[in-house]
């Protein structure tokens, strides 16, 4: 990455969307401000809403910090394209629905901002190639907010299986469960949007399977748009990779997110609702390992500021990443049509 890109200076910031989780990277970004991040939250794009300071009408599967967004010195703006072209902004969130993804973060990278775009970038694993692409040619920094791959626990998950602390990995079990989101409900109803089930929901295992494993040699994938699982099939690597999701629980059920990675010398166990979230079970005793208390909403959100400022060259997470994953969920979404494993 060339050196023009890096700055000390104050990286400012517009989001594109005010919903659920334009709010999430905006309380992220002044999160990562507090903490001597060196970004601001300059201005919000949003045809939908008459003021910043309207009450929020949903909540995410996952309780996010309690601190407010400071709205006052934040401008909102009624059009996209006008956050956009302001010359006082160097990044963008797109935290817009999935079909206007791709055109706002081309339009972004053309006007020279860097871009954090949201998942899923696009249900067509065609239109995830041209924004790779674009982002690839434009000497800027764009990456998918893939935020398991932040989520802290995740990342000691990850490292433990690269490291083989603990052996080469066995099996590996991923569990999301819940019910379809309330915010935004006539667009998540309508999977030729959302991508159902599958790319809203899905897409984080999937993802953090490839970027833990590589790419499957073949997948097999069964059930419908609001609850399925997939059998990853692997040439060289676990023997057993497995993950289920379900968009079809009541809401009393509440939400779900477990993982259990079996090694050949300890158990990673994962479960986002117990006090102690990742424990690894070794013969007779279980040790919680403590990972802190961010979220990946903030792990993604700081991971950005740091490659923009220079912080660090290591781009974990590109463009390219997202669009093998796209290809991966296309084969997923043809296992389910074809009832039969699909090869990748």
């Amino acid at each position: 990455m060339s050196n023009d890109l890096h700055t000390k200076k104050e990286i400012r910031v517009g989001v594109i969307g005010f919903g659920f989780m334009g709010r999430t990277h905006t309380k992220a970004y002044q999160c990562a401000q507090h903490d001597g991040f060196p970004c601001k939250v300059v201005a919000i794009a949003d045809s939908g809403i008459q003021s910043l300071d309207q009450p929020k009408d949903s909540v995410g599967n996952i309780a996010s910090a309690d601190s407010e967004i400071d709205t006052s010195q934040i401008t909102l703006l009624r059009d996209a394209q006008e956050l956009i072209d302001r010359p006082d902004i160097d990044l963008i969130s797109i935290c817009t629905h999935t079909d206007t993804h791709v055109d706002l973060a081309i339009q972004a990278l053309n006007a020279a901002k860097h871009v954090l775009v949201e998942k899923p970038i696009a249900i067509n694993p065609a239109d995830v190639h041209k924004l790779t692409v674009v982002a690839n040619e434009s000497g800027r920094i764009c990456i998918p907010a893939m935020c398991m791959r932040f989520w802290p626990a995740w990342l000691k998950m990850r490292e433990l299986i690269h490291s083989k602390q603990f052996g080469t990995v066995r099996s590996a079990v991923f569990h999301r469960l819940g019910s379809r989101p309330t915010w935004a409900a006539e667009f998540y109803a309508d999977e030729s949007r959302s991508g159902g089930v599958l790319h809203d929901l899905h897409i984080h295992d999937t993802d953090f399977i490839v970027h833990c494993f590589g790419v499957p040699q073949a997948v097999t994938t069964v059930g419908d748009g609001l609850h399925l699982s997939t059998h990853f099939h692997f040439a060289d690597g676990p023997v057993h990779v497995f993950a289920h999701a379900a968009w079809d629980h009541q809401p009393a059920a509440g939400f779900e997110m477990r993982c259990t990675i079996a090694c050949q010398h300890a158990t990673i166990d994962f479960d986002i609702n117990r006090d102690n979230q990742l424990i690894i079970h070794k013969a007779d005793t279980s040790t919680p390992i403590d990972v802190g208390n961010l979220s990946g909403y903030d792990g993604e959100i700081r991971y950005m500021i740091d490659l923009i400022s220079g912080k660090t060259d290591t781009n974990t997470t590109s463009m390219n990443d997202a669009a093998m994953v796209a290809d991966v969920l296309e084969a997923q979404s043809q296992s389910i049509s074809i009832g039969l494993k699909v090869s990748l």
